[in-house]
């Protein structure tokens, strides 16, 4: 009998073995390379929504410990408006200041969704917030404002405050979401991807923020979502990815560790997210990766880092890539964020030395 396949599953593994990667990075001029794959890459994630003024509303704020959070609400599209939270110490004193929109990921496997912005807030007011900022090291916005940074995370669509609740139980609600977006060719993390536009719009139009100064950070699919921002605006001087740089083959077609809000269809025929985070060359880029992460094992991030050095190399900028890894799993380091950022935002000393 002739060797039959009945498996969806090995399909799949055997068709993304075959994928050509036509706008893999091999060698030759950065410059052109990253000009042919940026446009490729936008042209994968279709059209943009129409732009509409922000109409920025500051609805509360409040101070705690020396921090002062704002409430902020504005509309990126005619059918959507988002909820964000800006962090500052009380005492960084006037004048503009460097800033970092620090994005999340999903938050407790029981509650991927809830979240959202309230954990990188450090919003420990219930005890599963808590133990997910404990276990993840998830406040991360919170963390760089002590540090000086002014910061600003919000709610992806179908997270947080923008989320639909219990919708389709059983079931990945960002899955469902994508599918219908696909149905009228919107990719969803088009749509998460211009909010994060926006959110640097907004970030350059606030007086306290000096505008050339502008980092980004995330962890899982926050940093997913970094890199891929980064990629697309150049705005985004500095970038912090944690325990999110893997490769496709690995992470995707394999393991199936992923949803539809983070991945841009079609991009496997050209690209792997290696050649996506060699688009912020030669910007200063802290990867971070635990080697006990589960979700995304530690050879395959070491696999994507060692191709993504061949893009900073070829670049001449080999210096500002930096790769943190650490005995531990699926998490937020940040030992050496602040510094990072200092370094990568061209800042000086903040007041008393913090940080």
């Amino acid at each position: 009998m002739a060797k039959r396949n009945f498996s969806t599953l090995d399909y799949f593994i055997q068709r993304g073995k075959d994928a050509a990667l036509s706008l893999h990075f091999r060698d030759g001029d950065v410059a052109l390379w990253q000009q042919r794959l940026r446009e490729q890459v936008m042209n994968l994630l279709g059209p943009f929504p129409q732009g509409v003024p922000l109409n920025p509303e500051v609805v509360w704020s409040v101070e705690r410990d020396g921090i002062l959070k704002e409430k902020v609400v504005f509309d990126s599209e005619e059918y959507a408006s988002v909820p964000a939270y800006v962090l500052k110490r009380k005492d960084l004193g006037e004048g503009r200041h460097p800033a970092v929109l620090c994005l999340h990921g999903h938050g407790p496997e029981d509650d991927w969704h809830s979240d959202g912005k309230s954990l990188v807030a450090g919003e420990a007011t219930t005890p599963k917030r808590r133990e997910a900022i404990s276990a993840y090291h998830y406040d991360y916005a919170l963390e760089l404002a002590k540090a000086g940074f002014i910061t600003m995370t919000f709610d992806f669509r179908n997270f947080g405050e923008r989320h639909d609740k219990n919708l389709y139980p059983g079931r990945d609600s960002c899955n469902v979401h994508f599918i219908r977006g696909m149905v009228m060719g919107i990719p969803l993390i088009s749509l998460n991807l211009w909010d994060c536009m926006k959110a640097v719009d907004y970030l350059t139009q606030r007086e306290d923020v000096s505008p050339g100064q502008l980092g980004c950070a995330g962890l899982s699919f926050g940093g997913t979502m970094a890199l891929h921002a980064a990629a697309i605006d150049s705005r985004l001087k500095a970038v912090l990815a944690a325990s999110s740089l893997t490769t496709y083959d690995e992470y995707a077609i394999k393991m199936g560790n992923f949803c539809g809000s983070q991945f841009i269809p079609g991009i496997y025929r050209y690209a792997d997210l290696s050649d996506l985070a060699g688009l912020i060359a030669p910007r200063p880029l802290l990867i971070e990766h635990g080697v006990h992460d589960p979700g995304f094992p530690i050879e395959a991030s070491q696999q994507a880092f060692s191709h993504l050095q061949q893009i900073y190399k070829a670049a001449a900028a080999e210096q500002k890539l930096v790769h943190d890894v650490f005995d531990g799993a699926h998490q937020y380091h940040g030992v050496s964020a602040a510094d990072f950022f200092r370094r990568g935002l061209h800042v000086g000393e903040f007041v008393d030395g913090v940080g």
